[in-house]
């Protein structure tokens, strides 16, 4: 697949396959200080999606969940390239099922893990069969790709954030607010980072608006376009002010965060 490339202001992105681009790509616009990314899930999810549909309002019904294939066939390829482009933080977004998968081949790549994070979706959708509990939340996995020791300005919190899920859009889309606490816990301003599985920008959104510089990949035509409108919006428009609540929300009251604490944004602890 030609790598079709837009750029913005402090902004690129790419319509291709990570895969196959990322290697160049980061002699082009690296190094990347962080990659944070939104890969497929694992396997079995998708194979269940599959099987089921949603009745839309005309009567026609539409596959539920992603139709795109899972990530376990590519999954050490992603991760040895996730952790080859990062120069600090590398966070993939997986079920729980995955995260022992996604450890050992970050570590295989030479990552030092740190930990999971939990995703707490307060709206997620009901399991529609009745059969079983839904899932509530997704996780986050955290690995150091960088060297010396690990740095974050998330003091000594805990890593659980809660948000409702965004709606609409990419399959798998992530709200805005919830790329915007990762970014502001995991990177400073100024920071390039970097999303291989950009899918509709919202990686991208929430860097430009911290004042990071940001690089993506998407290999769908379809959400590459909405991603290029997306960030040419935000690039339009003066930033928008971030509330950062869910860097301060569990840090415990004798903690501090760190000198670079979160330049520019309004702090609220709770």
């Amino acid at each position: 697949m030609p790598d079709v490339t837009a750029r913005f202001d402090n902004a690129t992105l790419h319509h291709g396959d990570c895969l196959d681009l990322l290697p160049a790509i980061l002699v082009q616009d690296g190094p990347f200080d962080h990659v944070i990314a939104d890969p497929p899930y694992e396997d079995a999810l998708h194979a269940a999606a599959a099987k089921g549909s949603i009745a839309r309002t005309d009567g026609r019904r539409e596959p539920r969940g992603p139709q795109f294939a899972g990530i376990s066939e590519i999954r050490d390829e992603a991760a040895a390239a996730m952790v080859a482009a990062s120069n600090g933080w590398v966070l993939a977004f997986c079920l729980a099922e995955g995260v022992g998968a996604w450890e050992t081949a970050l570590t295989n790549a030479g990552a030092k893990w740190d930990t999971t994070l939990a995703w707490v979706k307060p709206d997620a959708a009901p399991r529609f069969n009745g059969q079983g509990a839904a899932r509530g939340f997704e996780c986050i996995c955290t690995a150091w790709a960088g060297s010396g020791h690990r740095r974050w300005n998330g003091g000594g919190r805990r890593g659980v954030l809660e948000h409702p899920t965004a709606k609409g859009g990419h399959e798998t889309a992530k709200p805005t607010d919830l790329m915007m606490a990762l970014i502001a816990l995991y990177t400073r301003p100024g920071d390039l980072v970097c999303d291989p599985f950009m899918g509709s920008g919202t990686t991208g959104v929430a860097a430009r608006r911290l004042d990071r510089r940001f690089v993506g990949i998407e290999k769908d035509e379809g959400h590459f376009a909405t991603a290029c409108a997306r960030i040419d919006a935000i690039d339009a428009a003066p930033m928008l002010p971030f509330e950062a609540r869910e860097a301060t929300k569990a840090v415990q009251a004798s903690l501090e965060l760190d000198s670079f604490e979160l330049d520019s944004l309004e702090l609220e602890a709770s």
